[in-house]
């Protein structure tokens, strides 16, 4: 589950239209003879991080000035703008969804012949590869920083009662158990809000099936019956140690239960954090990997793209943007971001790593990581809410209700791109 989550619908319809007359137009020449190139971040939270990288970037560029804008409800703004033919030089989005659609309309510059591509850990540039809805030749994004998600842990806690950190799905349980005999919360969900649902999921998901499972569906080769079969299961059995009635519970009632040690483990993304922190500052927080399979070797690592740069195809000067692109590609751009907002670079390289994923990092520098499988789901779907929905149900076929509708609803909500997928196929396959 990815922080974007958190902030949806934060401003008002006027502050949109305050944002969209403050932000300038495409790259053109300034009256002081210099380029103008324009990036829109979706970040809000990191306007001051961004501020700052401007002006490192227009004291050392006598020829370039960069303006970076990070409005609220920036996906608005960007998709007004993109109606209106009104485009930024550079954006800097997710790797989600939204992502895939606006690659689809062919918005997205080829950016292949630029170095810093080169430079980008294997696992970021699958992921970018998975989210094409249609497989493209070259590279359409420059990612960036990622998150991880699995599953946070009272450091202090763990170090007094000697818990070992698991491996297997089995020692997981076993963990909860000894958790449990010994009078303390094993896990804290919060599913009331239902977006919660998915941290748990996708960190199930990403080791249970297949990172292109919801392509291989929309290809006809596989269903969600057959892929999510063991992750609902397995759902199911976390709420044997989950706090009484855990849809009475939000998130932020999960994160100040797990602050003030009232839980031992908490599953979700590191985008938690800062608001657990905001509550217990010196709380030491470490974090595993989620042990959902039966081998250690089999399990990988959730982390997604929280934020990657793409060259908008009409930008009248790529020169610029591409120097926008390796300055911030820089390892000490790319370190102060970190040191500011956290996460995981996506640039190899020896990036410091956040304490609070210390348990991560065999994982991490192993390059062994796959993306949310929300980040492929359609928000109309409403994925979140059938989970819920699935957990709350004690019949014995909610297991199978449950996949049953959510292939349903796949094939009414994505009818048009299984349509265009299997077209391609059998393109591909005449051609061959």
């Amino acid at each position: 589950m990815s922080k974007r989550k958190i902030q949806k619908g934060i401003s008002v319809a006027i502050g949109i239209v305050m944002a969209l007359t403050s932000l300038t137009g495409c790259t053109q020449s300034s009256e002081s003879g210099k380029v103008e190139v324009e990036l829109v971040s979706y970040k809000p939270e990191a306007v001051d991080v961004f501020e700052e990288i401007a002006e490192r970037f227009n004291a050392t560029h006598e020829d370039i000035h960069l303006t970076i804008d990070s409005p609220n409800e920036a996906m608005t703004i960007l998709k007004t703008r993109f109606i209106r033919e009104d485009y930024p030089d550079i954006v800097g989005i997710g790797g989600d969804i939204n992502y895939s659609n606006f690659l689809d309309a062919e918005l997205f510059m080829d950016i292949s012949d630029l170095e810093e591509t080169g430079m980008v850990k294997q696992s970021y540039l699958d992921i970018d590869k998975e989210l094409e809805f249609i497989p493209q030749e070259g590279v359409y994004a420059l990612p960036y920083v990622a998150n991880a998600a699995g599953m946070l842990y009272n450091k202090e806690m763990f170090e007094e009662h000697g818990w070992e950190i698991p491996e297997t799905w089995d020692e997981f349980l076993t963990l909860c158990e000894e958790i449990n005999a010994s009078g303390i919360q094993p896990l804290y969900f919060g599913y009331k809000d239902t977006w919660t649902c998915l941290a748990p999921w996708n960190a199930l998901a990403v080791g249970l099936t297949d990172s292109d499972t919801c392509n291989q569906v929309n290809m006809g080769n596989t269903t969600f019956t057959a892929a999510y079969g063991e992750v609902a299961e397995k759902m199911k059995v976390l709420l044997d140690y989950a706090e009484p009635n855990p849809y009475a519970y939000g998130y932020n009632d999960a994160c100040t239960a797990f602050a003030r040690e009232q839980t031992a483990m908490y599953p979700i993304g590191s985008y938690a954090i800062p608001q657990i922190k905001s509550v217990n500052p010196t709380m030491k927080i470490d974090s595993f990997t989620f042990p959902a399979n039966e081998k250690e070797e089999d399990n990988v690592l959730n982390s997604g793209i929280d934020l990657q740069f793409c060259v908008m195809k009409n930008c009248k000067n790529k020169e610029a943007a591409y120097e926008v692109l390796r300055f911030l590609y820089e390892d000490e751009t790319i370190q102060y971001y970190l040191d500011n907002q956290g996460g995981v670079a996506c640039k190899e390289g020896d990036f410091d790593i956040p304490t609070e994923l210390e348990g991560m990092r065999a994982y991490i520098e192993g390059d062994r990581m796959a993306d949310y499988q929300d980040h492929h789901y359609p928000s109309e779907m409403s994925v979140d809410a059938m989970i819920q929905t699935f957990l709350l149900d004690d019949s014995e076929t909610a297991v199978q209700t449950f996949l049953e509708r959510f292939d349903t609803d796949w094939k009414r909500y994505n009818r048009d791109l299984i349509q265009k997928v299997q077209q391609y196929q059998q393109e591909v396959g005449n051609v061959q």
